[in-house]
């Protein structure tokens, strides 16, 4: 057999291949998202990707150091019988949608939550959340970060997250009384 360029360059390849396959085996058949989706999760140079999950089953990606991403969520009710979410972001930015799916430093995008449930993805750092979303009650709404390959932003372990409770009061007037059926002199009762 000779040895050409082309044929090193394919056995360069392919030892390549093999060395990152395997790494990329012990994910193989499951999402970062820990769900089966045929494709390895590739290995990623930005963070360490935790054993730890978030409630929705999404690998943790650690982010620690002083360049941490953080969110504060801010909501108030708006004018149209809603409410208005806003994010301020430190050391983060949101991607724009249809982003490459990986891990780049302080890049991703939000995930709101209404009482543990996703209501939205933002690419945004403002949301009009409908009043349907939160009926009577208090509520605890959580804005929680994520790097564009599924995984969630990290430190010390736990979800780079921030929550607002909120209570909606009943808003609507009272009910008028509705007008008596009765027969008679309502001042004697006769």
């Amino acid at each position: 057999m000779s040895w050409t360029k082309g044929t090193r360059r394919r056995l360069a390849a392919l030892a390549v291949g093999l060395v990152f396959g395997a790494a990329g085996c012990a994910g193989a058949g499951t999402a970062p998202g820990g769900g089966a989706s045929g494709a390895a999760e590739s290995p990623s140079p930005v963070g360490e990707v935790l054993s730890g999950t978030d409630g929705a089953g999404r690998h943790l990606r650690e982010a620690g150091g002083k360049e941490a991403p953080k969110v504060e969520v801010e909501v108030t009710p708006d004018s149209a019988d809603g409410w208005d979410v806003r994010l301020t972001f430190r050391h983060f930015r949101v991607s724009a949608p249809g982003a490459r799916p990986a891990a780049v430093t302080g890049r991703g995008l939000a995930c709101l939550f209404v009482d543990g449930r996703r209501v939205a993805r933002l690419h945004t750092p403002r949301y009009r959340l409908p009043a349907r979303l939160v009926p009577h009650g208090t509520h605890h709404v959580t804005a929680r970060l994520y790097a564009d390959d599924g995984t969630v932003w990290a430190v010390h372990g736990k979800p780079v997250q921030s929550t607002a409770d909120i209570t909606v009061s009943d808003t609507r007037p009272p009910a008028s009384p509705r007008p008596s059926t009765a027969t008679g002199d309502p001042v004697t009762g006769g």
